[in-house]
């Protein structure tokens, strides 16, 4: 992995872990984010079919049609795109509080209510 790659694997693990209980464990050998369920994974180098770097983030329902409709940012990613998941390509310009807006709505989505009402205790509510 190169620098920056793995500059953007930081970048993406630091919003994740400032989630309340949020966990990292390596999958498939990449970062990938739980909070009780999995809720973010990255793919810094790429994967399978998509050689730039991106995440695949668990979303709340008709979010990924919604997304990916709106920008060439998003996709469908594989295994998981059924599930309403959605991959954020992270090469270019990247907007980071939009990234933190989708890994938070990934949380959201997955998180038990007790650690969502965590969030919700820190923060103003979007």
């Amino acid at each position: 992995m190169t620098a920056d790659r793995r500059a953007l694997a930081d970048r993406v693990r630091a919003i994740c872990l400032a989630l309340p209980g949020m966990t990292e464990k390596v999958s498939h050998g990449s970062p990938a984010f739980f909070a009780g369920k999995q809720a973010v994974m990255v793919w810094a180098d790429g994967h399978h079919d998509h050689e730039f770097p991106h995440l695949w983030c668990a979303a709340p329902p008709g979010a990924q049609e919604a997304l990916v409709g709106s920008s060439d940012r998003y996709f469908r990613p594989p295994y998981v795109g059924h599930r309403g998941w959605i991959g954020v390509r992270l090469d270019g310009d990247v907007d980071w509080d939009e990234i933190a807006e989708v890994i938070e709505d990934a949380f959201r989505t997955v998180a038990p209510a007790k650690l969502v009402r965590e969030l919700d205790a820190d923060r103003p509510a979007r």
